[in-house]
């Protein structure tokens, strides 16, 4: 319990990733020093932010730490001033989430899977709802919960030789249970949802491309995390409030009646006529240069 409020405090405090807990806790404790899923910057982008996950002996599936984890994370990203974008990664090459860590679900009783299920729910929700734009990174196997955790996201990038995306759920006795149905069906349309989830099929980068589930395809001698990067360099130039006011209106689109999602457009556009990001936006472009916004 103590690592992990040390842990806890060092994320909070944003230090570094790399943090070394002193020897004498490393060694009277079963438990790694290194954080399971940690917030980054990204040194030549500012605004840009990562939250890495951090389980490569099992790529990255969500044990009840990484949850833990990636929940104080989220809750950190969600009140800091300075994120513009967050990009969702692996630290590790060729991996992204393989889903929930089954090795460890079968030492949990029903009540802990029950609790596991809705911190999940939870924090994916957290993770969907975060007013800037995300973009998840996927350089590997994304299964189960780990598309579950790429659908919260805005966008989705796949490297170029990634093979193993899919919902596999069905054939293991269950469904998915983190939002996996609802979003898919959302994302891909109801026939194209029940498709994938029915089958439980594996598809590779190019078929969850051509199928709407991923949105960009890196280049072969790329990874999917420089294609996000990319993605986020072409989003930073933009002003943090509008890019904030875009995203809620278009995010509430789906629910609204044409009518009422215009006049829910209406209101995200309003404020920003007033906001000093507008100002230098027009006098930026009076005097023929680029506007320096600070999302103010």
């Amino acid at each position: 319990m103590f690592v992990t409020n040390i842990r806890r405090i060092a994320c909070r405090l944003k230090l570094s990733p790399s943090l070394h807990l002193p020897v004498q806790f490393r060694f009277n404790s079963h438990v790694s020093s290194q954080p399971e899923a940690f917030l980054e910057p990204f040194q030549t982008l500012p605004g840009v932010k990562c939250l890495s996950l951090n389980r490569p002996q099992s790529k990255n599936a969500i044990s009840m730490r990484l949850l833990e984890e990636l929940t104080s994370c989220l809750e950190i990203a969600q009140y800091d001033p300075d994120l513009r974008v967050l990009i969702l990664r692996s630290t590790t090459t060729g991996a992204f989430c393989a889903g929930a860590d089954l090795v460890e679900r079968r030492t949990m009783s029903q009540a802990r899977v029950s609790k596991f299920l809705a911190d999940l729910r939870t924090a994916l929700s957290n993770l969907e709802n975060l007013s800037v734009p995300t973009i998840a990174a996927i350089d590997g196997p994304a299964l189960g919960g780990g598309l579950e955790l790429a659908l919260a996201c805005d966008l989705r990038v796949a490297a170029n030789g990634v093979s193993k995306i899919g919902l596999p759920e069905t054939r293991l006795g269950i469904i998915p249970g983190a939002g996996g149905t609802q979003r898919a069906a959302r994302l891909l349309g109801v026939s194209k949802a029940k498709d994938l989830i029915f089958t439980g099929r594996m598809l590779t980068a190019h078929d969850a491309h051509t199928l709407g589930l991923v949105d960009y395809i890196s280049q072969p001698h790329e990874s999917a995390f420089d294609r996000a990067v990319q993605l986020a360099e072409e989003m930073t130039p933009n002003a943090p409030l509008a890019l904030k006011a875009a995203k809620l209106a278009i995010s509430r689109a789906p629910e609204l009646s044409l009518e009422s999602g215009l006049d829910f457009e209406r209101a995200c556009y309003q404020p920003l006529l007033t906001t000093k990001d507008r100002d230098e936006a027009l006098l930026a472009f009076k005097e023929k240069r680029p506007p320096v916004f600070k999302g103010e």
